[in-house]
């Protein structure tokens, strides 16, 4: 196949990098995963299409590229612990802003065309409004976030100087599982509150406890927006169309426009598990702002995209599905 059809998934072994190597397949793709596997796992990815390196190694992506030639790039490797930044912010500073300049420094000098760049929420950081929508400015809290941003107006500037297209989709909350249950949520350590509350349902955790009931919401709990892991891979491939039909660098909120707070997941996932699930609360988290919501009507009106999973409950079911397929081996 022709490199005009070819993909390089980075982070693919990953998360979100896995169900998209499957949406990219499925849609007719050839694919290559660059993968170091720190946070991924091999088999996640197909046979044959896994390349295991670092993304910031410029010699590590010569050969690859050299090997084998593709037009498009997505981007998902990256440490992704708001915490753990603020602890070891140089670690996200190298990892997540640093190695990308290398990936991009490589994609130039070997001609590809296109770029789509997995950003976050964490960029506005404390919310002017809601819900949020690109015009929102940009005002990261924490190193995790200022790295996203940062990547973000590297792009920008890439583009303006060196022709490369880009989109950046900034993701809320993904959450939910591969509908056909091939693919899940692994990471380790664990810090999403959908896994987490299925990790207590299955009996694989004990309980868990709530960062707050006190913030001003109408019940007292963050309220969050959250999007199926196959509905963020199909605004990325409608992405990728987008650029491959001359499109410009552009810059879309992903998620769904409608908020569930804590307890509303809480319920949810003992109505959809019929289990009991005790959580406690506990005190707020520092810098988690009350609400958290996406305008995404630029991603539906510029690449047609539009949720097919937006109901809490069926993006839960696909994660118990998981979940009641991992045995009792939490991380793995």
């Amino acid at each position: 196949m022709s490199a005009d059809k070819r993909v390089l998934v980075v982070g693919g072994a990953g998360y979100i990098g896995s169900h998209m190597v499957k949406c990219l397949l499925q849609a007719g793709y050839q694919v290559v995963v660059l993968d170091d596997l720190g946070a991924g796992h091999r088999d996640a990815v197909p046979a044959g299409v896994l390349v295991a390196g670092p993304a910031g190694s410029r010699a590590v992506l010569d050969t690859l590229f050299q090997a084998c030639p593709v037009a498009a790039i997505m981007h998902f490797a990256g440490d992704i612990q708001v915490g753990e930044s603020v602890q070891r912010p140089l670690k996200y500073y190298a990892n997540n802003l640093g190695a990308t300049i290398t990936l991009l420094e490589a994609a130039l000098a070997h001609g590809v065309q296109s770029f789509i760049f997995s950003s976050t929420a964490a960029i506005f950081g404390a919310p002017q409004y809601t819900p949020i929508d690109e015009a929102h400015p940009a005002a990261p809290i924490n190193p995790y976030g200022r790295s996203k941003w940062m990547v973000e107006q590297v792009l920008a500037d890439a583009s303006s100087a060196h022709g490369l297209r880009s989109v950046c989709l900034r993701y809320f909350n993904a959450a939910g599982a591969d509908p056909e249950g091939q693919l899940g949520e692994r990471h380790s350590p664990e810090t999403h509150l959908i896994p987490l509350l299925l990790q207590v349902a299955s009996g694989r955790r004990a309980s868990l406890s709530l960062f707050g009931d006190d913030y001003p919401t109408p019940d007292g709990t963050c309220v969050r927006d959250y999007i199926h892991v196959s509905d963020l891979c199909e605004a990325h491939l409608l992405a990728l169309r987008y650029l491959e039909g001359g499109g410009a660098s552009a810059r879309f909120n992903l998620g769904n426009g409608a908020g569930y707070s804590n307890r509303e997941v809480l319920a949810a996932v003992r109505r959809v598990t019929g289990r009991p699930v005790p959580v406690t609360i506990g005190p707020r988290r520092p810098g988690d702002p009350p609400i958290l919501v996406a305008e995404s009507r630029l991603a539906r009106a510029t690449l047609g995209w539009a949720p097919r999973w937006p109901d809490i409950d069926a993006i839960i079911a696909h994660a118990w599905a998981w979940e009641q397929k991992q045995g009792g081996q939490p991380g793995h």
